[in-house]
């Protein structure tokens, strides 16, 4: 079961970076280059949920993969 949390950190950490790719390239972006009112959401997805998803998923892999659940 450990060995599966810990393949699992993985595929998290994976996750982490591509919604964070995502969220900037995909939808950001292209609402930067719209500009006018849609300006607002591309701060959004940029400044807030881009570092949130991708650094709170990450750390949630890097969690697993060093064995802080373990015991659980």
């Amino acid at each position: 079961m450990n060995a599966i949390k810990k393949i699992l950190g993985l595929v998290w950490i994976a996750l982490g970076v591509a919604a964070g790719i995502y969220l900037v390239y995909f939808q950001a972006l292209p609402l930067w280059e719209k500009g006018g009112n849609d300006l607002v959401p591309a701060i959004i997805y940029t400044c807030v949920l881009a570092p949130l998803i991708s650094i709170g998923m990450s750390v949630f892999g890097y969690y697993s993969l060093t064995g802080e659940f373990d015991n659980v």
